[in-house]
């Protein structure tokens, strides 16, 4: 359990295993709510980078929200002397923009770590406070900096 005393619900585990071990989606995105983290939105395998982060950047009326976002990332990786492969690894993101209010910000990040030791096998954990943090090329470059030539 977090500081926070936030819990996760089945449906976290059960999606985390979906994605991480049957491959059934490419991303889900994460709540909290009524002090439990919560799925929200999941993303099945043909949707892409940019439907990802529209779900993970939605708003609570006007202001900004919080989320923590989990992605089945491919990319094409070229080994020197080798032939290129796809390589898949599995992020977990948390959303808190500058702009989100400061209960929301202090509750998410209190809460995350109760996810990160959940998600067993997630290769990166990136917190993300603005929108180019989050942009699929800074992403990229992070994944790839744990890859051996």
């Amino acid at each position: 359990m977090a500081m926070s005393g936030v819990k996760l619900t089945e449906a976290c585990m059960s999606t985390y295993q979906d994605i991480q071990k049957s491959k059934k989606h490419r991303y889900a995105v994460f709540v909290i709510k009524e002090g439990l983290i919560d799925v929200e939105t999941v993303g099945n395998r043909n949707n892409n980078y940019k439907d990802f982060l529209n779900d993970l950047h939605k708003k609570d009326g006007e202001a900004e929200d919080c989320r923590y976002g989990l992605y089945d990332y491919e990319y094409q990786f070229n080994p020197d002397g080798a032939e290129s492969t796809f390589k898949s690894k599995i992020f977990l993101m948390s959303w808190c923009p500058d702009s989100s209010k400061i209960k929301k910000k202090m509750l998410y990040s209190s809460s995350f770590d109760t996810l990160k030791r959940a998600f067993v096998g997630v290769h990166k954990v990136i917190q993300a406070n603005d929108k180019s943090e989050c942009e699929q090329g800074c992403v990229e470059e992070i994944l790839r900096s744990t890859d051996r030539n």
